[in-house]
């Protein structure tokens, strides 16, 4: 969805990090340039397609939940990859989850609801961050606007339809990371 809302928003180009193929299938099916992070460091990869100056803006869409390349939960990752990989005096969304306080956390910073952030390099570059929850009344009118003329079609993420009664094992699958899920819409009446 930020791969969407970037290229509505008029983004030249979009970069999408992952490491699962058929999420790195979907972002480029959506107009996006893969970024696969198994494939080696996703900071030096975005430099390296931006002539070393970095992204415009960045968008953290994960949260504290964020994993390396080998599966381990790492929370800071995708916000410092954005510090490195954002130009100076660009901008980094987070929309992903943060909560106060995460006590089954493996990361220590984490229970306590912080990170280890890079806000030296963050503050050297000037760069500026926005956060917190979607005010979803101020674009529900104009985002249902371009899903009706067809300029957005948010159904391309979704990958299964389900009944309510599927939803424990639909939720685990999204979550243990299995291949070709990426959005589920759960039918109560089915």
């Amino acid at each position: 969805m930020a791969a969407l809302s970037a290229s509505i928003q008029g983004a030249s180009r979009i970069f999408v990090v992952d490491q699962h193929p058929d999420r790195l299938e979907l972002a480029k099916q959506l107009g996006a340039i893969p970024i696969d992070q198994s494939k080696g460091d996703v900071v030096e990869q975005i430099l390296q397609l931006t002539g070393g100056k970095g992204a415009d803006c960045g968008c953290e869409a994960v949260g504290y939940q964020c994993h390396n390349q080998h599966g381990h939960e790492v929370p800071n990752l995708t916000m410092n990859n954005l510090v490195h990989s954002v130009k100076a005096t660009g901008g980094i969304g987070v929309i992903g989850v943060f909560v106060p306080a995460d006590p089954g956390s493996p990361d220590k910073l984490a229970k306590n609801g912080s990170i280890a952030f890079d806000f030296g390099t963050f503050w050297f570059k000037g760069q500026k961050m926005g956060t917190g929850q979607a005010n979803v009344k101020a674009y529900n009118r104009k985002l249902r606007e371009l899903i009706f003329v067809g300029k957005a079609k948010p159904s391309l993420i979704v990958s299964h339809r389900l009944s309510l009664d599927q939803a424990p094992g639909a939720y685990k699958s999204f979550d243990d990371r299995k291949d070709g899920w990426t959005k589920v819409v759960l039918k109560p009446a089915a």
